[in-house]
């Protein structure tokens, strides 16, 4: 089990319950996955159904907002950051100094939003046919996710060490650096931070709720703009449009 420590940040403890139960805020991941495919606020159409959908999404991404409500703060903190999705974690590491650690110590609980892949939609994409085009409803396609998480602070060199190297490893699998470990004394200027994923929302919002007529015409403008974002947009179009007509 898992208790909040003196400080703030989770730490390992005994387990009062009985076998084979969990507390409250440990709920199993496969459990987890099945209530947030339609979670709250996201339409059914726009939901993130399949874990490996949302998780690819992450990985990909490889980049979010951490926010930290900490505790009688008037606003969260909101940190950009690199992360690594691993299983039911998420790895990175930010520096000492920043202000992410004291809302931490007065709350472990984050949320961690990804989002990205987003392309406007004109009116006119949104009508086919001898529908008017200029009584199309504009959009913005887009994916999101949002991982309700509780953080554990690393602090012992050869943990920030790791953190390092499983990141590095993602993002520069070919080599070519050093160890993290030989830059010695440089690892106290920054912590590592594990976030066990405890809840998700996921939408990926492209054109799930019009026919496959209406799909198709907007995947082959977003193919003719090619614009940033219209490719990977028109990929999740593609990828979950089913019938295109």
């Amino acid at each position: 089990a898992r208790r909040a420590s003196a400080h703030g940040i989770t730490a390992s403890s005994g387990s009062s319950h009985a076998p084979g139960q969990l507390p409250d805020d440990l709920v199993p991941v496969p459990e987890m996955e099945r209530r947030s495919r339609t979670t709250r606020r996201v339409r059914l159409a726009d939901a993130g159904e399949d874990p490996d959908e949302w998780r690819s999404f992450v990985a990909a991404q490889g980049f979010g907002h951490l926010v930290a409500g900490g505790r009688g703060r008037d606003v969260p903190v909101v940190v950009p950051t690199q992360l690594l999705l691993e299983g039911d974690h998420v790895l990175l590491h930010l520096a000492r100094a920043n202000p992410l650690w004291a809302a931490l110590a007065e709350h472990p609980r984050v949320v961690l939003s990804v989002a990205g892949d987003w392309a406007y939609i004109p009116s006119a994409w949104k009508a086919v046919g001898d529908e008017d085009p200029a009584r199309g409803i504009p959009t913005t396609y887009y994916a999101a996710v949002q991982l309700t998480c509780t953080a554990t602070a690393l602090d012992d060199p050869a943990a920030v060490a790791d953190v390092l190297r499983r990141q590095l490893g993602a993002l520069e699998p070919d080599g070519g650096h050093v160890d993290p470990s030989e830059h010695g004394a440089k690892l106290r200027a920054i912590r590592g931070l594990r976030l066990r994923i405890d809840d998700v929302r996921a939408k990926f919002k492209y054109g799930g709720n019009v026919d496959g007529t209406h799909r198709a015409a907007v995947a082959r403008r977003l193919a003719e703009r090619g614009g940033p974002g219209d490719a990977a947009a028109r990929s999740h179009l593609l990828r979950r449009g089913g019938d295109l007509g």
